[in-house]
């Protein structure tokens, strides 16, 4: 990923980037705040019960909003609404929970512990979250705190000690052309509001224009995608990936730039088709650099099909693909992105 960048909330750069002091607070305010607490009489009320989870819509917009309002105390109502839900079913394709579920738990350490145990109990297949959400938290004594619940997870030990010995990846190491990790990157930067994920997502750019390798240029596309799709709703991140461009080097600021007019314009057509072009011409090459369309399909089936779910957090529907609100209809988006016959 290059050289280690210490993360930052994109809503507060965005704030200094425009030359506000984001930690500066009305005197006023606090004043008013203090004396308020201190008057006799005054109880603080308990906040009023939260509507329970009930649509797979309410999980997504919760998801949407959250690093605006973090509402960390709600995040066990909502992994037992996903698991009751079934968007849970497939670990593999629900990169987005998954890291959104790590990046609550990577932000609230105090809490951290807590917040795992009110999921519980759970079935042994379902346990599978959480040994990944501690282990993508990104928490320094996330090996800590993954020992505390190896008892309530002995169905997982396996997995568990693949994990505190190094043979499975966090989500800091977690290889960009593995299906899952785009999406965990999005959905921990919606937890979290950090700019780590999306400084990944952008080195990840550079796969874009990759001419040898399928798989890569399919990801490399994916995350162009999701990238402007998201930045089209989110100023903050827009601001970040503008301030970014300077820094890159060639082959990642020429996909960058092109992410950022389209965020700027709204226009993601010319993105579907220079990643068809791309991949077409790829194919055309031959076996040695190319693969055949019945597993270039199936890459489609794990990476265009989860991106609609990324884009999908953030309001939109790619260029007519269908989304289903949670999921993808993953057929539909290889139909749509596949090359004409």
């Amino acid at each position: 990923m290059g050289r280690e960048c210490r993360p930052v909330n994109l809503g507060e750069y965005a704030q200094v980037s425009a030359g506000r002091r984001y930690f500066v607070r009305s005197a006023g305010v606090v004043i008013a705040a203090v004396a308020l607490a201190f008057l006799p009489g005054v109880a603080i009320a308990k906040a009023k019960a939260k509507p329970e989870f009930t649509k797979t819509e309410e999980i997504l917009k919760w998801i949407n909003d959250y690093r605006h309002e973090p509402e960390p105390e709600r995040l066990p109502d909502a992994v037992k609404a996903m698991f009751k839900l079934g968007l849970l079913k497939d670990v593999e394709q629900a990169g987005i929970y998954v890291g959104f579920i790590a990046g609550v738990v990577g932000a609230n350490s105090d809490k951290a512990e807590k917040l795992l145990g009110e999921m519980f109990p759970m079935p042994p297949p379902d346990q599978i979250v959480v040994v990944k959400a501690i282990a993508y938290s990104g928490l320094p004594e996330w090996k800590d705190l993954m020992g505390k619940f190896v008892e309530r997870m002995p169905a997982r030990r396996v997995v568990i000690e693949r994990f505190l010995f190094g043979k499975m990846p966090t989500l800091r190491a977690l290889p960009l052309d593995n299906p899952m990790a785009v999406d965990a990157l999005w959905g921990y930067y919606f937890a979290t509001g950090s700019s780590e994920p999306i400084q990944r997502l952008i080195v990840g750019l550079a796969w874009a224009q990759n001419k040898d390798d399928v798989d890569k240029l399919t990801t490399g596309s994916m995350i162009k995608w999701t990238l402007a799709q998201n930045a089209s709703r989110d100023h903050d991140l827009l601001q970040y990936l503008k301030a970014s461009l300077q820094h890159q080097p060639e082959k990642v600021a020429e996909p960058l730039g092109e992410v950022i007019e389209a965020s700027e314009t709204f226009e993601m057509t010319q993105l579907r088709r220079d990643a068809l072009a791309s991949i077409e011409e790829l194919k055309l090459k031959g076996p040695q650099s190319s693969r055949n369309f019945a597993w270039w399909g199936q890459v489609g089936q794990t990476t265009f099909a989860l991106g609609c779910v990324a884009a999908g957090v953030m309001g939109q529907v790619y260029a007519g693909i269908p989304c289903v609100v949670g999921g993808a209809l993953s057929n539909v988006a290889l139909k749509y992105l596949a090359p004409a016959k």
